[in-house]
């Protein structure tokens, strides 16, 4: 069985039920609810395993079957914009990275949406990029969770002097998921953005490059500083359990900043593996001058509105709220009026269908004791007494004549005699 591309000029209901699968896949909004949660709350390794087999196989699935497909554009712009939001409002760094899988995926859907040779090879390599970067982040925030018990950035801060390493390592993911040059996001992500430009989508291509300013505004800003630098909101045993973490995740690390770094200055590498010949290059005078000019406006209006992105104990509210206020109405409706209903219908069903029922069912139980079994019994005890009547008469008749003949016999025998 084959996975061969969709008819995607003349969609079929068909074509849109596995696109919506593959869409709840991507953790497309509003579909997106489970993928917060679930990372937000898998184990340190687990996380980071699942940066590389949840959304990007979705990925996968869109290139394969879906590409050109128009509507995937906006729902890619508004999953770049969504996850940006909710990943500056988060207070728990690995929420916060969670949520913006869903931004970063965004790019891929509207490059798969897209549909041009550059925007599909802009989407595979942001999905290649991505589970590197993404990964290295999921691994420097683990290891903050893994050494100290804590991921809430109002829980944290000043790390930078007792864990540098995870600090280094999670400053390259940081910088290459914010398309920085000389990084792995850089050569992809820019990718997708010239491909809208190119189709003359020029409102999805602005949309996406305000998106990237939010990324580095949470990632690469808003992350290394509430946990590495910023005000120490740690406890004293927090402060106290505070260290670099064990050397094989410090290998691990070091290994995904490498393969960062190798892949944003050496693009051939990535390039040659793409499905298309790629006719792209990222580092050119308007690509850095564009890509530098959105990363210091935006870290100039990040220390202008440091006191406004200060982490608070808080929790975001998501379409998961009303989803669950949905099913306290659900919940309601089966307590109240369908309760009331049915217990209507069983005291009607009590006092009417079932006392009928038993006045029936008493009769026919007279009725088949008294005439059916009746008859039945009477034929039998008739047999029963007859046959003792003709038992008697049988069995006992004849030895009252054996008897009889025997005296007859004995006093004829001595009548003859006598004489």
């Amino acid at each position: 069985i084959s996975f061969v591309h969709l008819d995607v000029t003349n969609p079929s209901l068909y074509t849109y039920l596995i696109m919506a699968g593959f869409m709840l896949n991507a953790a497309v909004p509003p579909l997106h609810s489970w993928l917060p949660d679930a990372y937000g709350e898998a184990t340190v390794t687990g996380a980071v395993f699942m940066c590389a087999f949840t959304t990007k196989t979705a990925i996968y699935a869109l290139a394969r079957g879906c590409a050109g497909m128009e509507i995937l554009v906006p729902f890619g712009v508004v999953m770049a914009l969504y996850g940006v939001v909710y990943a500056v409002l988060e207070n728990d760094c690995r929420r916060l990275l969670a949520w913006h899988i869903i931004s970063q995926v965004g790019y891929m859907v509207a490059g798969v949406g897209i549909g041009t040779e550059l925007a599909i090879n802009g989407a595979c390599a942001h999905a290649f990029a991505h589970i590197l970067y993404k990964g290295l982040l999921f691994m420097g925030c683990g290891s903050v969770l893994h050494m100290t018990g804590k991921s809430k950035f109002s829980e944290l801060g000043g790390l930078y002097k007792k864990m540098p390493m995870a600090f280094v390592y999670t400053m390259v993911g940081g910088l290459s998921i914010s398309a920085f040059p000389l990084f792995s996001g850089f050569v992809s992500k820019s990718m997708i953005v010239a491909a809208g430009f190119q189709s003359h989508l020029l409102w999805a291509a602005f949309l996406l490059t305000l998106a990237s300013a939010g990324t580095f505004l949470h990632t690469g800003l808003k992350v290394p500083y509430f946990i590495w630098f910023g005000k120490n909101n740690c406890s004293k045993e927090t402060w106290e359990k505070a260290a670099d973490p064990p050397w094989n995740m410090q290998a691990a690390m070091a290994i995904a900043a490498f393969l960062c770094i190798f892949i944003g200055c050496y693009t051939p590498y990535l390039y040659s593996k793409l499905p298309y010949v790629v006719n792209y290059h990222p580092y050119n005078a308007y690509h850095l001058s564009e890509a530098m000019q959105i990363l210091l406006f935006t870290a100039l209006g990040f220390f202008l509105l440091l006191k406004k992105l200060a982490p608070e104990p808080t929790i975001s509210l998501d379409l998961d709220w009303f989803y669950r206020m949905g099913g306290r109405g659900f919940l309601w409706l089966v307590k109240k009026p369908i309760q009331f209903v049915d217990t209507c219908v069983g005291e009607i069903y009590r006092v009417i269908g079932l006392n009928s029922l038993m006045t029936v069912s008493d009769f026919w139980s007279w009725f088949d004791w008294n005439a059916i079994d009746g008859v039945v019994d009477g034929v039998a005890r008739s047999v029963r007494s007859f046959g003792g009547i003709v038992r008697r008469a049988q069995g006992g008749l004849q030895a009252n004549i054996f008897w009889a003949a025997t005296i007859a016999a004995c006093l004829l025998i001595t009548y003859v005699f006598s004489s």
